[in-house]
């Protein structure tokens, strides 16, 4: 039996991306949603070094889930996720590229057109 979602943090983003998700009709957020509802072993954790494999310059990426520092990155992205590490958040910066919280990134992209999500 799975046991329910404490982080209140965690629960009120899954709420604010369903809330979203009917409000511009775009089921791109109630995928993220979902996918942020899974158990901790299985939501995303990626490297940086994956998403500068994925994604070409200036893409925007959402990651549900969170984004390590591991690898490099030489290209301007935009990247919305759940958590960052500091190293992470530093390097996609010096590269020209902007890391967004979960809701300013769907607050500033709601359609959610163009936007790529990892796992």
């Amino acid at each position: 039996m799975r046991r329910k979602l404490t982080n209140t943090e965690l629960i009120e983003a899954i709420r604010f991306l369903k809330t979203k998700a009917r409000a511009n009709k775009a089921n791109i957020w109630s995928v993220a949603a979902d996918q942020l509802s899974r158990p901790r072993s299985a939501r995303a954790v990626l490297n940086l070094n994956h998403v500068a494999r994925a994604t070409s310059s200036n893409s925007l990426v959402f990651i549900p889930g969170k984004l390590l520092g591991s690898g490099l990155i030489k290209h301007r992205v935009v990247i919305g996720a759940f958590q960052y590490s500091h190293v992470a958040r530093t390097k996609v910066e010096q590269a020209g590229g902007k890391c967004m919280s979960l809701k300013d990134f769907v607050t500033t992209y709601p359609d959610g057109s163009k936007v790529t999500i990892m796992r």
